[in-house]
């Protein structure tokens, strides 16, 4: 490998941590100037943090288009807790429109990665009912699933 390589992938693991450094301690301007470049490259933990600062208005001006094409973009390279926000976002009609279809298509492929909070909000959505029909017995199985 080149050394301009390396410095490149060195460079983007510490924009990477300092990034996450900066949103764990609730910098988020500071941890957007790290981690954009890197949700715009692909990079699929940086996109589910840039999803979040941009529904929430963190750091930024809410943006709710920018929120949902970086959730979407983690969820589908099978990042488990953006798949579960991207579930939440249609149960919520967050971002999206509300479709419970799409909401339990992403909760359903969190849940597959052992996501507990996916299984019981699958659970608790066929149990009330909400946006979905109705069914006591799926919710009672997720329930277990979920070890309740």
């Amino acid at each position: 490998m080149s050394d301009e390589k390396t410095n490149e992938m060195h460079d983007a693991e510490m924009s990477f941590s300092s990034g996450i450094a900066a949103f764990e301690a609730k910098n988020f301007a500071q941890a957007l100037r790290f981690l954009s470049p890197l949700a715009e490259s692909g990079d699929a933990e940086a996109q589910h943090r840039c999803a979040i600062m941009y529904q929430n208005g963190l750091g930024i001006v809410a943006n709710e288009a920018k929120a949902l094409e970086y959730m979407r973009g983690a969820a589908e390279q099978g990042h488990a807790v953006a798949q579960h926000g991207l579930g939440f976002m249609y149960m919520e009609g967050e971002c999206v429109e509300q479709s419970g279809s799409e909401a339990i298509k992403w909760f359903k492929k969190a849940a597959e990665q052992g996501l507990v909070g996916s299984l019981t909000t699958l659970a608790m959505m066929y149990e009330e009912g909400r946006i979905v029909e109705k069914d006591p017995e799926e919710a009672k199985r997720l329930y277990k699933e979920a070890g309740f």
